[in-house]
């Protein structure tokens, strides 16, 4: 996202039942996709995800430049 908008946009579909404990395996394919750096992940992350549905991983959230102001990830299902 940048400036509230949505830049590029990805469904990523994975046959197994999502885990938690494979977060950062989806987190780094979803990254690979969009060729963008992989954010440091935390339990905050992972807590948010599981009680909402989604995270917003800020620009501080990465040690490479990002290039957008955020990225946004949602479990559609």
């Amino acid at each position: 996202m940048t400036e509230g908008k949505i830049k590029r946009q990805f469904v990523y579909e994975n046959p197994e039942k999502l885990t938690y404990s494979h977060f950062f395996d989806y987190l780094t394919d979803i990254c690979g996709k969009f060729d963008v750096p992989t954010p440091v992940l935390t339990k905050t992350h992972i807590f948010n995800f599981a009680k909402f549905n989604h995270v917003k991983f800020s620009g501080r959230d990465f040690v490479e430049p990002l290039g957008y102001d955020c990225l946004f990830l949602e479990n559609l299902y």
